[in-house]
C-alpha cells in the first residue's frame, strides 16, 4: 500500500508464525514460516476503515525467537509510532511466544495509539486458515478509537486480552488464548464489531528499551521446581553465567529444603531470583516453610506475584538489561505483577 505523508493508516508489522507458515514437502512436510507482510495483508480481505501499510520485520517460528529478537519487534513498534499519521499497529506473531513479545512491548508501550497482536492456529495453507480472520479482526481493533490508551493487546479468535497475563492455554484449538487473572478486554466480532469493557486503570509508567549494545551478555534461566528436585539444574545456570532464575515453584510459589538453600547462595551471589508458579492461575504468596514460599523469601527470592514463568521471565530480563538493582526489581514485580 502507498500512501501519502498526510494519510492516517495503520502499520502492520509481520514476524512470522503459523499464520504465515505454508507446509515444506523438502522438509518432510513440516510448516515453515513462509508469507511476508504482502500476502498476509491480502489475506485479510478488502474494505478495512484504514489503508495499511505493511512491514517485514521477522519471518520466523515465535518458538525460535529470543529476547534481542523480542526487543527488535518492540524497536519496530516505537519507529513506526514516530510517524503520527500513524493510527494504530498490528502485529502477527506465532502463538507459542506470542505472551512474552506482547507483554515486553507493553513494558515498554508509552502511546495511546493501539498495539494488537494476533496469529493463527493453523497454517495459511491449511484447508481453512484461522489467520485471515484473525487478522481482518485485529486491523478492525487496531484502528478503532475504543482501543485507545489501553496498552497492547491481543486479540484471538474474536477475542481479546490485555497483553499482561495473557498466555497461550491450547496447544491447537482455534481459542488458544485466556487471561485468568486479568480477565478479558472484549470481543471483535466477524463484521469488524468492537465491544471492550470499561476502561482500566490508568496503564503504569512504561520502562525505557534497554540500547541496543546493553546487556548482550545477560542470561535468565527457567529452573522448575517438581517432586524429587535437587539443585542440579539451578547450580548449571549459575555456572553457565545466569544473571538471573526464574523459579517455577509448585503451588503458590513453593520448592524445597534443598532448593531453597541452593537459591539462598544464589542470592547472595548476586543472582536475582523470581519466584512464579506452574499454577494455570492466582498470585505466589510467601506462606510455607520446610522450603516453601515463606523460606524462598527469606533466602532473597522476589515473589513474582500474577505474573508466569513466561512473562516473569521477560520482566526479569528487561529489568537486568537496564541495569536495575534487586531492590528495584522487587519493586517493579510488586507493581507490574500485582492488581490490575
Amino acid at each position: 500500500m502507498t500512501t501519502s505523508p498526510s494519510d492516517e493508516h495503520l502499520v502492520l508489522l509481520a514476524t512470522g508464525g503459523t499464520i504465515s507458515s505454508r507446509t515444506r514437502q523438502d522438509l518432510g512436510g513440516a510448516a515453515v514460516a513462509s508469507d511476508g507482510a504482502d500476502e498476509l495483508l491480502r489475506s485479510a480481505g478488502e474494505g478495512h476503515l484504514f489503508p495499511v501499510r505493511v512491514v517485514d520485520v521477522l519471518r520466523l517460528g515465535s518458538y525460535a525467537l529470543d529476547f534481542d529478537d523480542m526487543l527488535l519487534v518492540c524497536r519496530r513498534i516505537q519507529e513506526v509510532l514516530l510517524d503520527p499519521h500513524v493510527v494504530g499497529i498490528v502485529v502477527t506473531h506465532g502463538t507459542d511466544t506470542m505472551e512474552e513479545t506482547a507483554f515486553l512491548a507493553d513494558l515498554v508501550h508509552a502511546d495511546p495509539r493501539p498495539v494488537v497482536f494476533t496469529g493463527a492456529q493453523r497454517a495459511a495453507d491449511s484447508e481453512d486458515p484461522d489467520g485471515p480472520g484473525n487478522l481482518a479482526r485485529a486491523i478492525a481493533l487496531a484502528g478503532s478509537a475504543e482501543a485507545r490508551g489501553r496498552g497492547v493487546l491481543v486479540s484471538f479468535a474474536g477475542d481479546v486480552f490485555p497483553a499482561r497475563g495473557v498466555r497461550k492455554t491450547e496447544t491447537v484449538r482455534q481459542q488458544a488464548f485466556s487471561n485468568p487473572d486479568y480477565g478479558s478486554a472484549g470481543s471483535v466480532g466477524d463484521g469488524g464489531e468492537v465491544k471492550l469493557a470499561a476502561a482500566p486503570a490508568a496503564h503504569r509508567e512504561p520502562l525505557p528499551l534497554p540500547d541496543d549494545a546493553a546487556g548482550q551478555t545477560c542470561r535468565v534461566d527457567v529452573v522448575a521446581s517438581y517432586p524429587g528436585a535437587d539443585a542440579a539444574h539451578l547450580s548449571a545456570s549459575l555456572a553457565a553465567g545466569a544473571d538471573g532464575i526464574v523459579l517455577q515453584g509448585t503451588g503458590s510459589g513453593n520448592t524445597n529444603p534443598e532448593l531453597c538453600r541452593a537459591v539462598g547462595e544464589a542470592t547472595a551471589g548476586g543472582t536475582v531470583v523470581v519466584t512464579s508458579t506452574r499454577v494455570h492461575a492466582g498470585p505466589v504468596l510467601p506462606v510455607y516453610g520446610a522450603g516453601g514460599g515463606k523460606d524462598l523469601l527469606a533466602a532473597g527470592a522476589i515473589p513474582s506475584g500474577l505474573l508466569r514463568p513466561s512473562q516473569s521471565l521477560v520482566l526479569l530480563s528487561l529489568l537486568l538489561r537496564l541495569g536495575r538493582s534487586p531492590e528495584q526489581i522487587a519493586e517493579s514485580f510488586a507493581a507490574r505483577g500485582g492488581n490490575p
